[in-house]
């Protein structure tokens, strides 16, 4: 995973949590330590990721009102993948909200669950979690995406990496209002974006059309 994927998010939502009765669960197949260094390659041998603690596992997992699934090189590798489109699969129905950030749509698309509807992800991997979701009404230019079919669980998905802040901020917008929205952005220090279709990425990373 990315760090930003996760804690960009998180910490939005720690200054909500001040004045709003909020509880996290922070999930993986294990108690292990999840890092968020890539997989080994052949370029470079860096160690400089981050270890976050687990705080339950998927088979422990306490009941889930909104459940943020972050990107990362995790969900390019099907052996990793395997567990989590698992846990997903079971909880998607029982789910209020599901948020994915940046290529956390890849999981989501490669089980089908975003099958005919509308999303968004990391433009410099487009091509790639395209190809998971064939049948995913891909939006090639978008900050955020919001579906909410009726009958199924609503997903929020954004663009890459820090468009994750973004989608949390307008999260909160739609539930709280925007005065407190506003209010965290500020806390925070944060000049955060409120147009979804804003993305100069789409161009810069040559991503052609919306999928069909």
């Amino acid at each position: 995973m990315k760090t930003t994927d996760v804690f960009g998010p998180l910490s939005v939502l720690n200054v909500l949590s001040r004045d709003h009765q909020m509880e996290l669960a922070i999930l993986a197949e294990s108690l292990t330590p999840v890092s968020t260094n890539p997989e080994p390659n052949t370029f470079v041998s860096s160690s400089f990721g981050q270890e976050i603690l687990p705080t339950h596992t998927f088979a422990n997992a306490p009941d889930v009102e909104v459940l943020i699934i972050p990107g990362g090189f995790g969900t390019r590798n099907e052996v990793k993948r395997a567990p989590v489109e698992c846990y997903i699969q079971n909880v998607f129905s029982k789910l209020k909200y599901v948020i994915t950030i940046c290529t956390g749509s890849a999981i989501l698309a490669g089980i089908g669950l975003l099958d005919n509807r509308r999303a968004t992800t990391n433009k410099s991997t487009w091509n790639t979690v395209v190809f998971l979701g064939e049948k995913v009404k891909w939006v090639r230019k978008a900050r955020w995406v919001i579906d909410d079919t009726p009958g199924v669980t609503p997903v929020w998905s954004s663009s890459g990496v820090s468009a994750g802040i973004d989608v949390t901020f307008a999260f909160i917008k739609m539930l709280y209002g925007p005065e407190r929205a506003e209010s965290v952005a500020n806390i925070m220090e944060y000049d955060r974006h409120l147009d979804h279709e804003w993305d100069p990425f789409a161009n810069i990373w040559s991503v052609k059309v919306d999928s069909a």
